[in-house]
């Protein structure tokens, strides 16, 4: 039986064996304890996952303080649980590191256990209204860093409350554009990830289709978070992919609840995603990310959990 607590047993294994384990055993600790995870699952999901055609990702934000507590064991957790790839957070633009570890080594150890983290959040924000030159060299270490993870892709998250002005979103598509670029001749994707506040309107103007259609396609994709699509009500997903086929390469997926319109786990609210999906061919889509911020309803990985189980009995066959 696939369950947290058989989770918390295998790592428990895992950290006590490698409090005692010289370095050069970790590729055999790591196999061995992957291993025992495996006889965990069940064969009609492992079936399942040998099938999918876009595999399981987790956005880490989601476990933010398991990563900061125990950053490998938390990503070990949720490979048992079935996520194969990761859109990482917490990045050291400084040190080129993450949750303390310098790039390159968490690459190894990811490498290690055969995961992958195909995007992440940089926080670009701060540098919205700053000279140019110190946002170019924030970028370059956001390349470093994604380089050395091995990451194909960059994304612009957020703009907080206090920015959300028209002129500033004026000033975002510019930005948008001149990021794309030094992203993009540094081999890597760069996209913008929405929220829920860029379909309202700033002097008549929705901000979301300020960004959509004056960034370049080529230099700017767009991740879709599906959860403030619906929240905003001012579009569905299937009408914003038919306006941009082929750019929305990665998707967000958590559930809103009921009453509170707050996260909640896939399942357990109110967006049914058999219904509202897109088709991913439309969409250009490369890469799924399931992620809840906040609102557990237990704790962060057990929701991790909860949600990982849902996406592969009802959504996985539909991807």
């Amino acid at each position: 039986m696939f369950t947290l607590q058989n989770i918390y047993i295998i790592l428990s294994v895992v950290k006590s064996i490698n409090s005692h384990a010289i370095m050069e055993r970790r590729d055999f600790i790591t196999k061995s304890a992957l291993w025992g995870a495996a006889t965990l699952l069940s064969t009609d999901i492992m079936a399942m996952a040998s099938s999918q055609h876009y595999k399981m990702g987790y956005q880490l934000f989601s476990v933010k303080q398991d990563m900061i507590k125990d950053p490998i064991n938390t990503i070990k957790a949720l490979k048992v649980m079935g996520f194969e790839h990761f859109e990482i957070y917490g990045f050291d633009d400084a040190k080129v590191s993450y949750y303390g570890i310098d790039a390159q080594s968490l690459r190894h150890i990811m490498d290690d256990l055969n995961l992958q983290m195909t995007s992440g959040h940089y926080v670009f924000a701060p540098y919205l209204l700053k000279p140019m030159d110190e946002m170019k060299r924030f970028v370059d270490q956001c390349i470093k860093g994604a380089q050395a993870l091995g990451s194909p892709y960059i994304t612009w998250p957020l703009i907080p409350k206090e920015m959300r002005t028209l002129e500033n979103f004026k000033i975002l598509v510019k930005r948008l554009n001149i990021v794309g670029a030094q992203v993009h001749e540094a081999g890597l994707g760069f996209a913008y990830h929405n929220h829920g506040y860029e379909f309202d309107l700033y002097d008549g103007v929705m901000a979301y289709e300020l960004i959509a259609n004056e960034t370049d396609p080529k230099l700017v994709k767009l991740q879709m978070d599906m959860y403030w699509v619906m929240h905003s009500g001012k579009r569905t997903p299937k009408q914003l992919v038919e306006s941009h086929k082929g750019r929305y390469t990665m998707w967000h997926l958590k559930d809103m609840h009921t009453v509170s319109r707050d996260y909640t786990e896939l399942g357990n609210g109110s967006i049914d995603y058999t219904k509202i999906m897109p088709k991913p061919k439309d969409s250009g889509l490369e890469y799924v990310y399931i992620e809840q911020g906040s609102n557990f309803a237990q704790s962060p990985l057990q929701s991790a959990a909860t949600s990982a189980e849902y996406y592969k009995k009802n959504l996985m066959t539909l991807l």
